[in-house]
């Protein structure tokens, strides 16, 4: 029952500062770098999660690309080299409390997908259906799935507007992204959980240290716990239970 990932990867330059940032000046901060990419972090806890995982996706001909991939343990990598574009990168910075702010360079992300292996179920990272670049081939690739027989499901991003999602088995919006989105729907809340229909799940109680993949690692744990045959009320309690995890630590990753 293999989950299928296609979309963006990233490395992540992370900066956590302790106080207001000093606009014109000079704010400490804690720097880290790792891999990131809202497709890479969904596949990366996947993995963790021991659910069978590939990714698709688009990396530079650098090392830091290089670096990206080989943090992707257990997930079965399917990724296209770009010559030109470098590995996009997020500079991300955490404030006390764990809100983010990410400023993005998407590089290779900008490019045109590969095809996508068959498995059982495929998982859209928004991004790939917004950007102008890959948005062609993230559109084939569903139509490949669903021809396959493969359930779908997308991430809408934050970069959604209304006509860039085509139809598709489940939504994994955030609840602004939800507003004006149909379709089914299983909508992140944040520190109030999440709900799929009628049902709703609290979060779980955890010390926030930065809120970076959270909704990723909340996909993840939905999708393997959805694929291994769990209802709506016990996909969503691992979706919120990998959120938890992904929110007590720094970086998008396990």
């Amino acid at each position: 029952m293999t989950l299928v990932v296609l979309g963006d990867l990233m490395v992540d330059v992370v900066a956590q500062v302790g106080e207001m940032i000093v606009q014109g000046g000079d704010t400490p901060a804690r720097i880290s770098v790792s891999g990131g990419g809202s497709a890479a972090n969904v596949a990366a806890w996947a993995a963790a999660l021991g659910a069978p995982v590939a990714l698709v996706c688009n990396v530079g001909d650098d090392e830091r690309g290089r670096a990206a991939l080989a943090e992707l343990e257990g997930v079965e990598v399917h990724a296209r080299v770009d010559p030109e574009r470098p590995t996009g990168t997020c500079v991300v910075i955490v404030e006390p409390g764990g809100e983010r702010t990410m400023h993005s360079d998407p590089g290779a992300n900008d490019a045109p997908l590969g095809e996508i292996p068959l498995g059982a179920h495929l998982h859209v990272a928004g991004y790939a259906l917004v950007r102008d670049g890959p948005r062609a081939s993230a559109l084939s690739a569903i139509e490949r799935a669903r021809a396959a027989g493969m359930s779908v499901s997308v991430d809408p991003s934050p970069l959604v507007r209304p006509g860039v999602i085509p139809p598709v088995d489940l939504l994994l919006p955030n609840e602004r992204e939800a507003e004006g989105l149909g379709g089914e729907m299983a909508v992140k809340l944040g520190a109030r959980g999440a709900r799929w229909g009628d049902v709703h799940v609290p979060a779980e109680p955890v010390e926030v240290v930065d809120t970076t993949g959270a909704g990723d690692a909340f996909a993840a744990g939905l999708l393997a716990a959805r694929l291994a045959g769990a209802d709506r009320e016990a996909a969503l309690r691992a979706g919120c239970a990998a959120a938890a995890r992904a929110v007590a630590q720094v970086g998008a990753r396990p």
